[in-house]
């Protein structure tokens, strides 16, 4: 038995070992369909379903795409080579499968305003180079950017033309001139792509507002008329006008000139309650007190009356003096006997 189990051993290992170094010649019943500009091999044989079925379908599946890889590398070796940076490379053909796209092709940008008017009229791009002859450092500099040529940011010294106020700060009105380019180009661009995906863009100026309701417009006509300097005192209605709601109280302070004996009564009485040693008593709040707690006791005297009444009315019976029977009606209740 050991015999047996050490030689079924090794030929295991060695069937693991000749699976591992298979060669690169595969057969088929038919042969293979290839397009190497996709990397694609398309096998046509018949499967065997009886293997299929008998073997793993996971080892079964294994060794059929390892075949099928393996002549696909074969076919891909027997394409012209060329060598890249010490390195084998295969010149791979143009593909001849047209594979589907995982998503849909980019629809083409519509033209901007620009580009239909240079259309209408026949206007050509034309590619301009880079560099530029400048004149001042005489050497070639970049169009564009940094260290470009007829850079007037660094010009220490403005000429003011004869018509321009002389008082004007020619730097200032330089800097803001650029400001509002770049604004104005990036107002354009934000036009083409609204325009591309077809929004209502407004014009220069305000934006429009939405509808405003009844009550908003109401609102809106009280602020402008209580913004004047009469704070809307001289201010005349309009018709069918309502008085506006919930604006608030204002607080309305003494005058700090004029008749002062209504201050000098007010701090007198103030005064005389401080110094006054008897608590100052308001009558009526007092007597409302008063009558608020005789209410609520008589209130829960009510409800603890009602109570008991409940609970006598639920007892019934004819020999009982409470019962409601005729035997009970006329009877006097029973003395207890006691000590005399």
């Amino acid at each position: 038995m050991a015999s047996c189990s050490f030689e079924d051993v090794l030929a295991k290992a060695e069937r693991d070992e000749a699976e591992k170094l298979k060669g690169i010649t595969v057969s088929k019943e038919l042969d293979l369909e290839f397009d190497p500009g996709n990397l694609l091999a398309f096998d046509k044989n018949r499967i065997d379903t009886r293997e299929f079925k008998d073997c793993k379908r996971e080892d079964f599946l294994r060794s059929l795409a390892r075949d099928n890889t393996q002549l696909l590398v074969n076919e891909i070796w027997k394409l012209p080579t060329e060598r890249v940076e010490e390195v084998l490379v295969a010149k791979l053909p143009d593909p001849t499968t047209l594979l589907p796209r995982e998503k849909p092709a980019p629809k083409p940008k519509p033209p901007t305003k620009w580009e239909q008017f240079a259309k209408l009229k026949g206007i050509q791009k034309k590619k301009k180079t880079n560099l530029v002859w400048d004149e001042v450092h005489k050497e070639w500099r970049r169009r564009w950017g940094y260290k470009r040529a007829k850079d007037d940011t660094k010009e220490w010294l403005i000429e003011v033309p004869e018509n321009a106020d002389p008082s004007e700060h020619q730097f200032n009105k330089r800097n803001k001139a650029k400001k509002e380019r770049v604004a104005r180009n990036e107002y354009n661009r934000l036009k083409n792509i609204a325009r591309a995906q077809k929004i209502k863009v407004p014009g220069m100026g305000l934006a429009p507002t939405p509808r405003q309701s009844k009550a908003e417009l109401a609102q809106a006509v009280n602020v402008a008329k209580i913004s004047t300097a009469s704070v809307g005192k001289f201010q005349d209605n309009l018709p069918k006008e309502k008085t506006p709601k919930n604006t608030g109280k204002k607080r309305k302070f003494q005058p700090l000139i004029g008749d002062f004996s209504s201050e000098k009564q007010k701090q007198l009485d103030l005064l005389k309650v401080m110094d006054s040693k008897k608590p100052r008593l308001d009558v009526t709040k007092a007597v409302n007190k008063q009558m608020r707690e005789e209410d609520m006791e008589s209130r829960h005297k009510n409800k603890k009356d009602f109570g008991k009444k409940g609970r006598r009315g639920k007892m019934s019976g004819k020999g009982k003096a409470g019962g409601k029977g005729p035997k009970g009606k006329g009877r006097k209740p029973q003395m207890k006997q006691g000590k005399r």
